[in-house]
């Protein structure tokens, strides 16, 4: 039979009775373009070093990147990662830091991944990008490296020699399918994105698993049967496992597992046994003789097993996405979701087809629904559908062996790893998102490699320089989208071009711009988010926020508005709100914004603090304290919330109590100099000189440009007669701030004072 799986050096010559055709002469087993392909016969380990060089040039530019998008969220805003959080926290929160059993999860559990981050914070001593990074791209590299071994079995078969050892009957083929893997573009985000950690691990034990599942494999035929070992098949189920632990795509690989199986080590012929059973009915007697249906069993119960854990990991259930996050899920109409479903099929086959326009989110109109079947973008289903039944049916039909094998699995990488991002089981929640393609992308380089070393049998001329010219193109685009991603900047603005309809596009360019200063810029921004998508809620917070900052109040008040009609449990819309209903002197509505946040944010500090400055505004001053108070205990670190308790109970009189709060203020943040400068103050009142003139001189060292804390120091000096230090510090206050109020007129007392005694002493 063409295209077998195994060869023995020694011993008994297998059966070949019923299906189990899988033991040819080693000669014969290697494909017959694999010397076609136009690169040369490299050693193992040669072949492992170039793969991985080329992955390093791809993406070594990205190494000193920032953090950018999601990194934010998964990174630097989760807990998990510090070594002060407990670490049984990544074995029950999901991979963003929220506890799984909460409604608001996302239920990503990948808590090995998690862990990997964690340790990179701990060996870089903090949050430096570097160290992660360097990571991602050392992963990406060995796993290119490894794609050697994956396609030198799928493509040759399991043949080994005489000590044990596994040979490589295509060197050729499978270093060109690690080739155009290691260096596609569409891994940037994998790679360059920190986030794509996920992807990479999950890939990596992907790998493992796959090798151990045909490493039991090793022992060959006893009287015909296929053996295998049990110990290996296990080891294959808990590398799985842990594939699953980094994303929940790993569990992909037990079908891929069940298709090597099938297609390699029983050397079933689909198209020859599916006319068999319809004609005959009887092969399914040499498939049991075969132990395939154990095996398979076996295959199954373990999946099995796996997503059931996983399910009761999940605790509350699926997550709940959006319109938004994916529109053809709520389709009402069933055949425009599914024509819907299969054009986004067709753009991520483009994508690994053309890889140049690349977008970090294909969300909120950056794909817009077809919605009848007069738009010409049902072209592209089409010619989809044409291209794989086109496959299929070379892959079922050929009597070529290796070209059945090479489609064969080719389809099942390009298929089975994608199915979990497909809508076909459960609602997921982007559009397009490159990174699940990272292993899709296997299968692809898989197919493209046949397909070069078929060209190369029939077009002989100029093949070198094509297959380069191939190689070189993708390294090119990879190594500019990989600087793309070193900054939110580069990155946001890059998908203007691609996706000129993402609201959520022209959101992020707008943040990324108001975060660097640049709030003019950013309103552009944040009103063609809002001319897009009329109820992005986080753009009219945003845009709401810069108006109110130029005391356009009017306008924030309506987006703010409208904000909080859309989402009413948006809880920093309705603080905003409130913030500019006060400033319009519209105080019963401020509060009632103000009570409405912390109703859907019971733990919200930032709001307490600006609900007591409403109350101070109001002299409800006993209302005002509690409402800091509460802050406070929210946030023991809120600096505002504690100085302005100090200086309130100051204004008013209560300067034991503003003592009080002072000092235990301080012991929570010994080196806040706002709070310093106000427990001076309250100290120089209750004549506690010396305490106060510290508290000043250790205020003035944090902040030695603080005008107002110089101009204090002088008010103390003068009261305690030491004139000499109170014209020194009067002085170096008007220095720094000739209009420092009431300062001058503190000096000139002070002047006339030194005159008369002068004068005196005269």
């Amino acid at each position: 039979m063409n295209g077998g799986g195994w060869t023995i050096q020694k011993g008994k010559k297998p059966s070949t009775e019923g299906l189990h055709h899988i033991a040819r002469p080693r000669g014969l087993i290697a494909a017959n373009w694999d010397h076609h392909v136009p690169l040369p016969k490299l050693g193992a380990a040669h072949s492992r070093i170039l793969v991985g060089l080329l992955a390093l040039v791809c993406f070594i530019n990205s190494y000193d990147g920032e953090f950018v998008f999601d990194d934010s969220e998964a990174i630097v805003n989760n807990k998990d990662l510090h070594p002060s959080s407990p670490l049984n926290n990544i074995w029950t929160n999901d991979f963003w830091g929220s506890n799984l059993s909460s409604n608001s999860s996302h239920k990503s559990y990948r808590p090995l991944t998690v862990l990997t981050f964690r340790m990179n914070y701990l060996l870089a001593g903090g949050l430096h990008p570097v160290g992660f990074h360097v990571l991602n791209i050392a992963l990406h590299c060995v796993i290119s490296a490894l794609m050697i071994d994956v396609f030198a079995i799928l493509i040759g078969g399991l043949t080994y020699d005489s000590k044990g050892r596994r040979l490589n009957q295509v060197p050729r083929s499978s270093l060109l399918a690690a080739l155009l893997f290691a260096v596609h573009p569409v891994h940037t985000e994998s790679v360059a994105g920190i986030v794509g950690r996920a992807d990479l691990l999950c890939a990596l034990f992907f790998q493992f698993s796959f090798l151990a599942y045909c490493r039991a494999f090793r022992g060959g035929h006893v009287h015909g049967l296929s053996t295998f070992s049990v110990s290996w098949v296990a080891a294959s189920f808990l590398l799985c496992a842990a594939a699953m632990l980094c994303k929940e795509q790993g569990i992909t690989v037990l079908g891929v597992n069940a298709a090597f199986d099938i297609l390699l080590i029983c050397n079933v012929n689909i198209g020859e046994l599916t006319q068999r059973l319809l004609l005959k009915g009887k092969p399914m007697n040499a498939l049991v003789r075969s132990r395939l249906v154990t095996r398979l069993t076996l295959l199954l119960f373990g999946g099995g097993v796996l997503l059931y854990a996983r399910w009761r990991i999940m605790g509350t259930g699926p997550p709940a996405f959006t319109e938004v996050d994916n529109p053809a899920s709520f389709a009402e109409n069933v055949f425009l979701r599914i024509v819907n479903y299969n054009y986004y099929y067709s753009l991520n086959a483009w994508l690994l087809l053309c890889p140049w326009w690349l977008c970090f989110d294909w969300s909120m109109g950056c794909v817009p629904l077809i919605k009848s079947v007069s738009d010409w973008r049902i072209i592209s289903l089409l010619l989809l559908w044409s291209c794989l039944i086109g496959l299929i049916s070379q892959a079922l039909c050929t009597q070529d062996g290796i070209k059945r094998r090479t489609l064969s699995f080719g389809l099942v990488l390009l298929v089975v790893p994608f199915l979990p991002a497909s809508n076909l089981f459960f609602r997921v929640g982007f559009v397009i998102a490159e990174r699940v393609l990272y292993l899709s992308t296997a299968g692809y380089c898989l197919i493209l490699s046949y397909a070069v070393g078929y060209s190369c049998c029939l077009w002989r001329k100029h093949k070198v320089v094509a297959m380069m010219g191939l190689l070189c193109v993708n390294i090119g685009r990879s190594a500019q989208r990989s600087q793309q991603w070193r900054s939110e900047q580069s990155l946001f603005t890059s998908a203007l071009s691609v996706c000129p309809l993402n609201a959520k596009v022209h959101y992020n360019v707008g943040k990324n711009l108001a975060d660097r200063g640049n709030q003019m810029a950013a309103v552009q921004y944040y009103r063609e988010a809002v001319r897009l998508h009329p109820r992005y809620v986080h753009a009219m917070n945003n845009l709401g926020n810069i108006l109110k900052e130029k005391n356009e109040l009017v306008e924030a008040e309506e987006l703010l508005t409208a904000a909080v009609h859309i989402q009413p449990d948006f809880a920093a819309a309705w603080m905003n709100l409130g913030i500019v209903q006060n400033s319009l002197k519209k105080f019963a509505e401020a509060e009632q914004s103000y009570w409405n946040a912390i109703k859907y944010r019971r733990k919200y500090p930032d709001c307490y603090y600006n609900l007591g400055r409403l109350y101070a505004d109001l002299n409800r001053h006993v209302d005002a304290l509690n409402a800091w108070r509460n802050a406070t205990m929210l946030k023991p670190d809120h600096s505002l919330a504690w100085n302005n308790m100090v200086i309130l109970l100051d204004n008013t009189g209560n300067l034991a109590q503003a003592e009080m709060i002072g000092r235990e203020a301080l012991v929570i943040l010994p080196n806040d100099h706002t709070i310093m400068f106000s427990l001076a103050n309250v100290l120089g009142k209750l004549q506690k000189y010396k305490e106060s003139e510290g508290f000043f001189l250790h205020s003035l060292k944090i902040n030695p440009s603080a005008a107002s804390c110089h101009g204090n120091l002088a008010v103390l000096y003068h009261r305690w007669g030491k004139l000499d230090l109170a014209k020194k510090h009067y002085e170096l206050s008007l220095k720094l701030d000739a209009n420092a109020p009431g300062t001058r007129e503190n000096y000139s007392m002070l002047r006339r004072k030194l005159d008369q005694l002068q004068k005196t002493k005269g």
